[in-house]
């Protein structure tokens, strides 16, 4: 199990430029099933997810050319099936919450898939049943003792299908699966993340017909066969938000480079009702040194209250960071994770660091801030999951003393580099070490 030994207290100063989107670099790989001609992406992140997916890919017979850390072309000009049988494919794809999503794909092409139970973050239940009823209405049949998926005699029909929640992965892989089924597929209470915006524009320069896009009504007209394509991926809006996060725990000013304001959604506005200022310089985010940021009541006067929803609301991999930030406003916010009952668990860990926060129940945390009157105090503590363990990370990095974050490699599943990145803006010498 890996280690980090954050120093607290160090502030940070200058640029960093958010990695490639992690959430979209899962669909965008399995995409690549789609075809057998080759498939470049550009901007990919090099984290743990993103390499198990890869490896995965490349243990099913995917060709992969890796040019750099970021720069990646796959070409799946066919496929060992033998493979889906061993153990290696059932313990990585176990991993991976990412690899349900290479059910779609394969079933469009190749009319049989293998669909292990994905692997991911703890944070609640994370229900399959969205891929499963929307595959199955194209004409998907599954075998659930064997995890082995097929089709219905003819292959994959389009149809029109209400998903029973805009999941972002359920989307994608129904997507997917529709843009070479016969006919016609309507898909109404479609997600419409930026992500999901970036696989239809790539599926559609692929040779896709998806009309709709951006919208949460997508209809597609199926095609036979798609070619390859270059496609390059969005910066990490998860990053971007971490990245203020951090900037305003710490008191640090730290520039953004290139991230994406454009595709950020109310995500700035978020942190600027608590107290954040930034400035946007072009596509760059500039945020100041403060001492103190002082949350925001609603018109009426009532306390702030943050809660997560499908886009275009707040991301829910930000509620943590949003909640830690908060331990050290001016202010009272009532955090409100609505979409994952297991999400706000590690705050056990930031009432032992000093913070005021009462947890209300699962899904609800009221957080006094301290408004840097008090220091957090650091601790030793382990990850839980990824957003979790970045949240911890920014505040063991304002704490008085230094802390150990166990478990760390969750963290670098989605972020790269967070060390030498963090390192190489302090203005204090390294302030996060690998134990």
């Amino acid at each position: 199990m890996a280690s980090l030994k954050i120093k607290g207290g160090g502030r940070l100063q200058g640029e960093i430029i958010p990695q490639g989107a992690k959430n979209e670099a899962m669909q965008i790989l399995c995409a690549c099933l789609l075809t057998e001609e080759k498939v470049t992406i550009h901007n990919l992140p090099d984290i743990l997810d993103i390499n198990n997916l890869i490896a995965l890919l490349e243990g099913m017979g995917v060709t992969v050319e890796r040019t750099t850390r970021h720069d990646i072309t796959l070409q799946a000009k066919s496929l060992n099936f033998d493979y889906f049988k061993g153990a290696d494919y059932q313990t990585t794809a176990s991993k991976l919450r990412g690899s349900v999503m290479m059910t779609g794909p394969m079933l469009a092409r190749f009319g049989k898939a293998y669909m292990p139970k994905p692997g991911g973050d703890k944070i609640g239940r994370r229900r399959l049943d969205t891929h499963v009823i929307g595959l199955q209405k194209l004409g998907a049949i599954f075998d659930f003792d064997s995890y082995q998926v097929g089709v219905q005699k003819g292959g994959l029909k389009g149809c029109y299908m209400l998903l029973d929640e805009a999941s972002v992965t359920g989307t994608a892989n129904i997507v997917m699966a529709a843009v070479m089924a016969q006919g016609t597929t309507t898909i109404f209470n479609a997600a419409c993340e930026p992500y999901l915006v970036q696989l239809c524009t790539m599926l559609n320069n692929m040779g896709a017909d998806i009309k709709g896009v951006g919208s949460n009504l997508l209809t597609i007209n199926g095609v036979s066969r798609l070619h390859g394509t270059d496609h390059t991926l969005l910066a990490d809006m998860i990053e971007v938000g971490s990245f203020i996060g951090m900037a305003a725990m710490t008191g640090s000013e730290i520039t953004i480079k290139n991230a994406g304001i454009a595709q950020l959604g109310i995500i700035p506005d978020v942190f600027r009702r608590l107290g954040i200022q930034m400035e946007y310089r072009d596509d760059d985010i500039f945020i100041p040194a403060q001492e103190h940021y002082e949350v925001q009541t609603f018109m009426d006067g009532s306390i702030l209250t943050v809660a997560d929803a499908p886009w275009p609301g707040f991301t829910p991999d930000l509620i943590s960071i949003v909640l830690v930030v908060a331990t050290q406003a001016k202010g009272t916010v009532l955090i409100h994770q609505k979409m994952f009952e297991s999400r706000l668990f590690f705050v056990d860990k930031l009432i032992d660091m000093g913070a005021q926060i009462i947890l209300c129940d699962p899904h609800r945390a009221n957080v006094i801030g301290l408004d840097h009157s008090h220091a957090l105090r650091g601790i030793r503590m382990a990850s839980p999951d990824i957003r979790a363990g970045v949240a911890l990370l920014i505040a063991a990095l304002s704490a008085d003393g230094a802390s150990i974050i166990d478990n760390s490699d969750q963290i670098e599943r989605g972020y790269q580099y967070i060390d030498k990145r963090v390192n190489a803006l302090s203005l204090d010498g390294p302030l996060i070490e690998r134990l």
